[in-house]
């Protein structure tokens, strides 16, 4: 077998490589020479922000954690490279006509991200898209001009419909894309009591079918989308009523986060044909609208292969958009359309930070460093240690050799197991056979992954399994990283600080709740498995962990599970005349106990008084004093206004540590 060669130095490039920070980043975070994770908003290496002296201010400010930080300025950096990369494509294919973006709110609802992209899309024309009542409703009014486009997805009943013919009353671009044929006749319908002539587009069900984890939001699978037949029909309802003005724009929908960039071709040539013939029968079609579906590499490695990750850049998304459709319009001799995308995740994955911080460890116990046997110490302990000096002192040990030291540490651990059954051995030299035990295994384990070997007995190989810690972290799993839950999206996490120093521990993250699901089970790692983080051991220090690429969907899905609401959000601007760089410029405090009590029914009138009963009944039995009563009270009243998260203010490091199993 191969030897294990001796631990190499550790360097901040070695934590990029292992957290795949290069890879999944594009450009916005990076390590700094403190081994710091930073914020490079600009992705010039000009103006980097520290994300530990962002905690710092927080912290000296009193925001509780778990907290969201959004780099504001990563935003606007994303709307920008999208429309430059359009404008690069459609000049160098000679395109006839120009691109559009418009935003997909259900992307990332919240009114500063909605605004932030409005504002930094404004010299390029960004509009938005809606797929509901209540995000029409909120779109409409930030409609600054005529020309800003809104467009309609989803199915839409007679009041959506009503406010979108008010909408184009008013003059304003707001497109319904319909779903369904019975959607065309309701619009028509209330447009005719309007006496208008109203503005429509349709969504196509094609045969190219999506690919990755969205799939089936395109082809035979999807639930939206007319097909050609119905697409017939409505066109001979036009010439009937003449109407083929209203027909202004086409639209299909591969799926949300599209991974490879050859499905998204033939989608497009599949569409573009459709429009050829459309415009070649008189519809006068100005959009040519190819939705969403421009991806974010969680997965960090450009193959394709996994559905977490993406085989193109973003200039090869709007190359290929603009080429198949120039390609097939100047094939079928028809003029170029205006093109439409609706990029979300794309824009708003990366602005988005969650810093969760870890509460303790539980890990397998160790024995002490410096533990000596003495004469008193049982012969199986004493030859379990003899065991441990061997591992730890010879560091060219053959992976033979260490097979056979983790051959000889099970065997006595089995021993000393047998004694105590028999009742010969005390707990305490059990306690000490147990410690040496797991230590010999982290040695072994540690020295068995330096080897690099290409094949590994199964007990060595199993090791990483059996010394996984958990790190409790105050957060929850289903508000924070639904995605997760729901169908195991990776996202990459990486320790905030102390990048410059080598981890030491593999861990499992587990969260706050009491459901055995609360667990990130699947990481972003160099390593094949997946199924840990490198993490550094626990120390008196606060240690952070950063949640990225949080933008897009995670922000606004999660749900209620235990009782745990929105944590608190921080809105971060680069600004090289601040001492740090950058300044906050909002605070949204976190959902308190009595907010999110109030959307299950609970009210703090309520509860308090059926508190204060429980507390009167034990005053008059005499088992409580009052004043000790009217202080309980107190106590029970104030936690209404606490965050649902663990509070690591009050009794600061109380309990912070690793607890071994």
């Amino acid at each position: 077998m191969d030897s294990v060669e001796e631990e190499l130095s550790w360097t901040v490039d070695d934590a990029l490589a292992l957290y795949h920070v290069q890879g999944w980043s594009d450009g916005y975070f990076t390590i700094d020479e403190k081994g710091r994770m930073i914020a490079d908003v600009e992705r010039n290496g000009r103006k980097g922000i520290a994300i530990a002296d962002v905690v710092e201010q927080l912290r000296e400010e009193g925001v509780p954690f778990p907290v969201l930080i959004r780099f504001q300025d990563i935003i606007r950096g994303r709307v920008t490279q999208l429309h430059e990369a359009f404008a690069a494509a459609i000049e160098e294919f000679s395109y006839g006509d120009r691109y559009r973006g418009v935003y997909p709110i259900k992307v990332n609802q919240l009114h500063e991200v909605v605004e932030e992209i409005l504002e930094a899309g404004r010299p390029y024309g960004m509009g938005l898209e809606c797929g509901s009542k209540a995000e029409l409703v909120a779109a409409l009014p930030h409609l600054a001009d005529d020309d800003t486009l809104l467009i309609c997805n989803g199915y839409k009943d007679t009041v959506m419909m009503e406010q979108i013919l008010t909408g184009q009353q008013l003059g304003k671009q707001v497109i319904p894309v319909l779903e369904k044929y019975d959607e065309f006749e309701r619009l028509l319908s209330l447009a005719s009591r309007r006496k208008i002539e109203p503005k429509f587009g349709v969504r196509i069900r094609l045969n190219t079918g999506g690919s990755g984890k969205w799939a089936d939001s395109g082809g035979d699978l999807s639930k939206f989308g007319i097909s050609i037949p119905e697409l017939l029909r409505i066109l001979e309802r036009l010439e009937e009523d003449e109407l083929h003005d209203s027909f202004c724009l086409l639209h299909f929908h591969l799926g949300s986060q599209v991974n490879a960039i050859q499905t998204l071709k033939r989608g497009i040539k599949e569409i573009t044909q459709i429009y050829a013939q459309l415009v070649k029968r008189g519809v006068p079609i100005r959009f040519l609208d190819v939705g969403g579906g421009l991806g974010v590499n969680y997965e960090a490695d450009f193959t394709g292969g996994a559905s977490e990750g993406i085989n193109y850049t973003l200039q090869e998304y709007a190359n290929s958009v603009v080429l198949q459709v120039k390609e097939v319009c100047d094939a079928e001799e028809v003029a170029h359309p205006t093109l439409i995308t609706e990029s979300g995740r794309a824009l708003t994955a990366h602005h988005s930070v969650l810093v969760v911080e870890v509460l303790g460890a539980y890990r397998k116990d160790e024995i002490p460093k410096g533990f000596r046997p003495t004469e008193s110490d049982h012969a199986v302990v004493r030859q379990m240690y003899e065991t441990l000096k061997w591992v730890r002192e010879d560091r060219r040990m053959r992976l033979s050799a260490l097979l056979e030291a983790y051959h000889d540490a099970a065997g006595k651990r089995q021993e000393a197991e047998s004694m105590f059954s028999l009742g010969i051995l005390p707990i305490e030299q059990k306690a000490r056979a147990e410690q040496l035990y797991w230590s010999i295994c982290h040695v072994v384990n540690r020295r068995v992954r330096n080897s690099q070997a290409e094949w590994l007995p199964a007990e060595l190989e199993a090791l990483d399994e059996h010394l996984v810690d958990q790190y409790l972290c105050d957060f929850s799993v289903f508000q924070s990283i639904l995605d997760h839950w729901s169908f195991g999206q990776r996202f990459p996490i990486v320790p905030i600080d102390r990048l410059d120093e080598q981890p030491d521990r593999r861990a499992v993250l587990v969260d706050l709740t009491c459901d055995s699901d609360g667990k990130v089970k699947r990481y972003v790692s160099a390593h094949e498995d997946k199924r840990f983080l490198d993490v550094h051991s626990l120390d008196d220090e606060p240690y952070l962990l950063g949640f990225f690429l949080m933008g897009a969907y995670q922000d606004i899905m999660g749900d209620m599970h235990n009782l745990f609401g929105r944590v608190a959000e921080v809105h971060v601007y680069a600004d090289d005349e601040e001492p740090e760089g950058f300044y906050v410029e909002k605070m949204i405090p976190a959902t308190t106990i009595e907010e999110i009590l109030a959307l299950v029914q609970y009210f703090p009138k309520d509860l308090q008084k059926r508190m204060e009963a429980i507390i009167k009944r034990k005053v008059d039995a005499g088992e409580l004093r009052p004043s000790a009563a009217v202080r309980l009270l107190e106590k029970y009243a104030e936690t209404f206004k606490d965050s649902t998260y663990f509070n690591t203010t009050a009794g600061r490091r109380s309990g912070r540590g690793e607890s071994k199993a």
